[in-house]
């Protein structure tokens, strides 16, 4: 899997070659670009040099023409060109003897020698090579093979003699132009591996061939693909797969190992961008391990896929799916706003797969380089809250934690220039058990990372560093397990190393293996190795005495198990040890483990029979919790998880003897741009990661950041341990998650998906007494979450998700309505009971629900929480204008139907709902009143003000009737004092009520009132307004002011005021 990160970088080009790009291609630590009229070579190792430099002269160009077709041999020393005059030229790639230094060591440079050149007799439309031959795909729909040497080998006709599949026209055309007729060849691609040479024809149809590596001549046409339009092909050998371009825009993955049978479609379709917007597909290019597939489009844009359909990288802005706002259509320069929106002419993985350079279809400053990081084949399970997992790119690790708040970050780590300078680029990397160590392995040497304490850890004798070839690294406890290449036996051995210190005075133990290793794996003291083809051979590690900073320990490895497997399947690539099931903490060596091969089966192997039972295929993850020693205290039925073609799969141990041995759980996964990366049981959940776009002012090209992510996992394994009866395992995994951040989420899921369920198998024509009966499952969840406190919540969060029908189902299995929210009422939960106030009005009536609602909102109003006490007042307002409109309703026609409840009421009940419509109104209305001119004793005006606001209370008619009660203000100079303690004119929201209150004071005309506000907001005009017309209160109004000391601070305003009415 790769994720791109960081900025897009330019690799320059010579000013002379910055010119449309014919050809592309990276060979081992080499870049060749071919444009019209020149040739470049670069070294693509750590750093990007220029080693070879042909520039074709003018006469050269007027007489044959620019440049129009290129192929690399194979071993990068030989390059052929076809013109567009169809001038057909070899050039032989040679060390020119000249060397030029870099940061670390000197290269040779490289000189071009052109070998012959000679004109072809007929018009070529493709170019491919093999090892032996170079094929030339003709305009007639027929191929040319010619040797290396420039000599022609022999002529193919592929439409001779050959019967296609059904529904597939033949190769021949009766009296027409081949040509005309799209029969001419657009492109060919070979595989040597898989001895293959697929065909692109001009009219959009695909050809597989076979060829012959002894007779270059020998190719024989066998399959068609069931695609049209095809405009470009890429073969994936290693897992025998064909990526097909289409002019939709779409790219077509076939299997080569299975008669090109349909895989998948990969398109931008569902992220809103049509052909119109990114044109036909123009490129496409595999990583290296062929774990990812990069896209270009003709008109905008590139991205790189996995194999199973996830997009893992997009170059095209969202939120701009027009091609009316397209960069390419508006005359702007878009390469300012993003990287290729004029499209992707080519593209080229670099050897390692951490870097993708990319050519744009016109002439170009240089060449875009993209970034990239990879996730480690071996899967990640972590148990502890330090390191998640790990992406590596070439230089610097992406590291996958929980923050502070429990929130997923992804850091940057970068690995020390004195390791990386000789060990460049990193290869593997390993994280031990309890996420608090890495270790990292370049090509030569390791280094180790603390992550607590922040610090490196390398080999201290560089010569003993260059050594190490480090082949796959895994943790055991204290001890890193190298498997290692020695360049002077040319042999594989085991090499153990405490992480205390890196030297060949504290290594622990060595074992020479007996063949090429391809993977290993540990359990507890036992590793297990495998060796091509497929044998295996399992050590046990002993050791006399404790791994400590002081002490190093004898140890011994032992051969305990010897297995061969003759099969005729792909080789595996990973291998995981399954432990006993029954006693996981015990010494009991393993009987079984998990096989993943490279073409994507996933099988579990019988290490004591030697049997093999295929578990899925397709898979490009997997992840196995069982047994492992930081998940303590989970129950024995632990789920294994595959991530592939069919999204996430989920096994559990003790079904794997049955005949259905996996599930698809399409409640667990992502979105299709988020990849699983990490499961994380401790925390209850699978960790993937995504990408993101940011744009910053200090660069042209948008930065590409990889952001994690959370899927809880807790409600598929607690649906599962229900379903078997298990109960006391659910409760003790829910018990043991209790303090995850998603819990409540969890068992809110959890139940909503088993109610779903029950709401699906119930017959819609039967009562619920027969519909509760297959109901046992939801009752069994409910039973599980009330043993928690957020059970009450978790209901009526579900209850609020589905249709009111459906509640009675619910709550029979939940517990009585009424119950819970006292439960709710008396743990002082006002938000819920507030929610299930509702469902009680559905379920037990609206007298019921009044009754409830009157008292939660007088507990609202005594704890001030004025925004749910205005919810409650609207509902229960609006309980009475419904009980009215029902009965209008009603009474002018009985054909009508509404959807509400209450018109299903008796007419008893009508008749008696005015009467308590009125009195509800009035309940209501005293319970505000009672509250407000509570808050106007205490002349609390900020919590009056907002109670007004949040429940809507009349107070303007509330102030004239309490004029002579709880709104009166007996002294001007006590009431000033007062509220200036109340009301903090420093302080902005105050002052917002301050005003709020004079406004109604205003309209109701409290001429004490608005003195004291004014002066306290020092209103001038309002009060020149007042005492203009009254001069024995201004007189009263200036004495008191200067009269008190608290008031000083106002001397300023009276200094205004008799100004004013001067």
């Amino acid at each position: 899997m790769m994720m791109a990160y960081g900025w897009p970088r330019l690799f320059p080009l010579s000013a002379s070659s910055r010119q449309f790009v014919i050809y592309l291609k990276v060979l081992e630590d080499l870049l060749l670009v071919v444009t019209k009229s020149e040739i470049e070579i670069w070294s693509f190792a750590q750093h990007r040099i220029k080693l070879g430099h042909c520039v074709r002269e003018a006469s050269s160009l007027d007489k044959e023409g620019p440049n129009a077709f290129a192929v690399w041999k194979a071993d990068g020393k030989s390059l052929a060109v076809i013109t567009a005059g169809f001038f057909f030229s070899v050039y032989e790639i040679a060390i020119s003897g000249k060397k030029l230094a870099d940061a670390n060591h000197a290269v040779d440079l490289l000189h071009f020698k052109c070998g012959f050149n000679t004109r072809l007799s007929q018009r070529v439309t493709a170019l491919t090579s093999d090892d032996a031959s170079i094929l030339l795909g003709l305009s007639d729909g027929s191929l040319a093979v010619m040797s290396w040497t420039g000599e022609e080998v022999g002529n193919v006709k592929l439409r001779g003699g050959f019967v296609p599949l059904v529904g597939i026209l033949p190769l021949s055309v009766e009296n027409g132009n081949l040509e005309a007729s799209g029969l001419g060849v657009v492109q060919l691609e070979t595989s040597t591996v898989l001895q293959m040479l697929v065909v692109v024809f001009m009219d959009g149809r695909v050809l597989q061939c076979s060829i012959d590596r002894r007779s270059p001549a020998d190719i024989k046409p066998e399959k068609w693909a069931s695609i049209f339009d095809a405009v470009c092909t890429s073969i994936g050998q290693q897992l025998q797969l064909l990526a097909v371009g289409s002019r939709r825009g779409t790219v077509e993955l076939l299997n080569l190992a299975d008669n090109l049978s349909h895989i998948r479609t990969i398109s931008l379709l569902d992220w809103g961008y049509s052909v119109e917007d990114t044109g036909s597909v123009a490129s496409m290019s595999w990583t290296p391990d062929n774990s990812s597939l990069a896209v270009g489009w003709k008109n905008r844009g590139i991205s790189v896929w996995s194999v199973s359909g996830c997009r893992l990288m997009c170059s095209i802005r969202q939120g701009s799916v027009s091609n009316a706002f397209s960069p390419a259509s508006s005359g702007v320069d878009a390469s300012r706003h993003e990287p290729l929106a004029n499209g992707a002419a080519h593209l080229a993985w670099g050897p390692h797969g951490f870097s993708l350079i990319a050519a744009g279809p016109r002439n170009v400053k240089g060449l875009l380089e993209f970034s990239f990081a990879k996730s480690s084949l071996k899967r990640c399970v972590s148990g502890s809250s330090h390191i998640l997992d790990v992406l590596y790119g070439e230089d610097r690790l992406l590291l996958v934690e929980f923050d502070e708040e429990d929130e997923l970050k992804l850091r940057h780590l970068m690995i020390p220039k004195t390791y990386i300078s000789e060990g460049w680029p990193v290869r593997h990397v390993a994280i031990n058990e309890d996420g608090s160590y890495l270790a990292i392995a370049g090509k030569q040497g390791v280094i180790l990372y603390d992550v607590l304490m922040k610090r490196w850890r390398v080999f201290g004798d560089i010569t003993q560093e260059r050594q190490i070839r480090c082949f796959q690294l895994i943790w055991l406890d204290k001890i890193i397990v190298l498997l290692n290449y020695r360049e002077a036996t040319d042999s594989y051995e085991l090499s153990l190393y405490p992480r205390f210190h890196l030297d060949e005075s504290s290594l622990l133990c060595r074992k020479m293996l007996p063949g090429n290793p391809i993977t290993m794996d540990i359990w507890q003291q036992y590793i297990l190795v495998a060796f091509a083809p497929f044998d295996l051979r399992i050590f046990r590690v002993t050791m006399d005495g404790n791994v400590t900073p002081f002490k190093v320990p004898v140890v011994q490895l032992d051969t305990v198990r010897e297995l061969s497997i003759v099969s005729v399947k792909r080789a595996p690539v990973a291998l995981q040890l399954v432990p006993p099931q029954r006693s996981p903490e015990s010494s009991q060596q393993p009987g079984r483990c998990v096989v993943l091969r490279n073409d994507g089966e996933l099988s579990i192997l019988d290490l004591d029979k030697g049997s093999e039972r295929s578990l899925a295929t397709g898979i490009e993850r997997y992840w196995l919790t069982s047994g492992n020693a930081h998940i303590k205290g989970l129950a024995e039925e632990i789920s294994w998880w595959a991530y592939g073609h069919q999204g996430m799969q989920v096994w559990y141990p003790s079904s794997l003897s049955a005949d259905k041995t996996s599930q698809l759980d399409p409640e667990i996964g992502f979105d299709r741009e988020v990849y699983p990366l990490a499961l994380c049981p401790s925390a209850g959940v699978l960790v993937g990661v995504s990408q993101r776009l940011s744009v910053s002012t200090c660069s042209e090209m948008p930065c590409f950041e990889p952001i994690p992510q959370a899927e809880t996992i807790l409600p598929c394994l607690l649906h599962h341990l229900l379903q078997r009866n298990k109960q006391d395992e659910a409760l003790q995994l829910a018990k043991l998650s209790a303090r995850n951040p998603h819990f409540s989420h969890s068992l809110e899921w959890l139940l909503f998906r088993v109610f779903d369920g029950a709401i699906f198998r119930q017959n819609p024509k039967s009562n619920l007494e027969v519909s509760t009966k297959k109901t046992s499952l939801l009752e069994q969840v409910c039973e599980l979450i009330r043993n928690f406190p957020e059970y009450p919540d978790v209901v009526v969060s579900v209850a609020r998700k589905t249709d009111g029908r459906h509640w009675p189902l619910l709550f029979a299995a939940a517990g009585d309505s009424t119950k819970l929210f006292e439960e709710c009422f008396e743990r002082k939960s006002y938000h819920t009971a507030t929610c299930y106030i509702l469902v009680i009005a559905k379920l037990e009536g609206p007298s019921v629900s009044q009754r409830g609602a009157l008292r939660l909102l007088q507990a609202t109003l005594d704890e001030f929480m004025y925004e749910l006490a205005g919810e409650l007042v609207q509902f229960l307002l609006r309980i009475g204008r419904e009980y009215e409109n029902s009965d209008k309703e009603l009474g002018r026609s009985n054909s009508n139907t509404l959807t509400t409840f209450f018109l299903r009421l008796p007419s008893s009940t009508r008749r008696a709902s005015l009467s308590e419509t009125d009195l509800l109104t009035s309940t209501v209305r005293k319970i505000l009143e009672d509250h407000a001119g509570g808050l106007m004793s205490r002349r609390a005006l900020s919590d009056l003000v907002a109670f007004v606001k949040e429940t809507q209370f009349n107070l303007t008619k509330f102030l004239q009737a309490e004029r002579d009660k709880s709104a009166r203000l007996d002294d001007f100079a006590s009431a000033l004092r007062s509220m200036s303690e109340k009301l903090c004119m420093d302080v902005l929201q105050n002052r917002l009520d301050a005003e709020f209150l004079l406004a109604h004071m205003c309209t109701v005309g409290f001429r004490e009132w608005i003195v004291v506000l004014s002066t306290l907001l020092r209103r001038v005009e309002l009060l020149v307004e007042i005492f203009r017309g009254d001069v024995r209160l201004w007189q009263a109004y200036s004495r008191t002011l200067k009269s008190h000391r608290d008031f000083v601070e106002y001397q300023d305003l009276l200094v205004e005021l008799e100004s004013s009415l001067a």
